[in-house]
């Protein structure tokens, strides 16, 4: 008698459910994290599980920071979407021509008025990836040996957001340098996230043509090779030239000095055909004769 309690109530509690579940509407998907490449076709998909309102109400909404806007309302494509989506009876959303802009959540309602459950959603988050454009390089010419090196690369087009690889002479440059035999003596610290390569110490091995490739889910692109040479600085020849201008100095100042005691830069001697005559004093008139060549006064009284 128990068993037989217990079987009608099992079943009791099937009908009952069946019952519920026509009478709710209930949205499933196939895959809520869809992604694809851009300017391809992507289905958002939104499958009505269950509903009794034979005609309920569908609409789509893009959700951004700026707050949700409609994409399909009232039977028809509106907003980013018009003309690059259709609706796939009875309520998934097929963007035909998806773009980076469409990377956004989107949020599938429908409204069975007739149903008890008369609502349901279902959010779908869509990725469009963009592949990388060729990045922006800066590889130096020319380094002095045992000094510090900077090589930057940069492309801000990509998305998911670029990593960045370094090259030299087409062989693919580790992040640790110890872990190959040809960068071993190397020694640098690679960025892959900044894309930027930086050289503590350059060697005479580390000269060569750089390349930088930017790459993420959707491709890569890489920019031309670039030449950086690695020179030596002549410390001698530094040092001789440095004593050679103060040497040089050295000589220009002596030779100053010299022309100063011996009086080439004095000012000329006074002599009889350039002498000033001194101002006036009171009551005295200085007279010049001509064939003397000093001076006599008269004395002139005003009265």
């Amino acid at each position: 008698l128990s068993s037989q309690l217990t079987t009608q109530q099992s079943h009791l509690t099937h009908l009952l459910s069946g019952y519920v579940s026509v009478l709710a509407v209930v949205l499933k998907t196939s895959n809520d994290s869809p992604w694809t490449d851009e300017f391809d076709k992507i289905e958002l998909s939104c499958l009505i599980e269950s509903i009794s309102t034979t005609n309920p109400r569908i609409e789509w909404k893009k959700i951004t920071s700026e707050g949700p806007s409609y994409v399909y309302y009232d039977k028809k494509i509106s907003g980013a979407l018009e003309n690059r989506a259709v609706i796939r009876e009875p309520a998934t959303l097929l963007i035909t021509n998806a773009t980076r802009s469409d990377t956004a959540k989107y949020r599938c309602e429908v409204t069975a008025a007739y149903d008890q459950k008369s609502f349901d959603e279902i959010v779908i988050d869509l990725v469009v990836r963009v592949k990388p454009v060729v990045p922006k390089c800066s590889v130096p010419k020319s380094v002095p040996f045992g000094k510090s090196a900077e090589l930057s690369c940069m492309e801000d087009e990509g998305f998911p957001k670029s990593q960045y690889q370094w090259f030299k002479n087409r062989e693919e440059i580790p992040d640790d340098p110890k872990t190959s035999i040809r960068f071993l003596n190397s020694s640098y610290t690679l960025n892959a996230e900044t894309g930027t390569l930086m050289f503590i110490a350059v060697r005479k091995e580390d000269a060569g043509d750089y390349f930088c490739r930017a790459k993420n889910d959707a491709g890569h692109a890489e920019c031309p090779p670039q030449n950086m040479e690695v020179y030596d600085i002549d410390v001698v020849g530094i040092v001789l030239g440095v004593l050679v201008v103060v040497v040089v100095l050295l000589c220009i100042t002596a030779g100053i000095c010299c022309a100063y005691k011996r009086g080439f830069f004095s000012s000329q001697k006074q002599t009889g055909n350039n002498y000033k005559v001194p101002a006036k004093g009171d009551g005295v008139d200085y007279v010049r004769t001509e064939d003397e060549g000093d001076f006599r006064h008269k004395s002139s009284f005003v009265i």
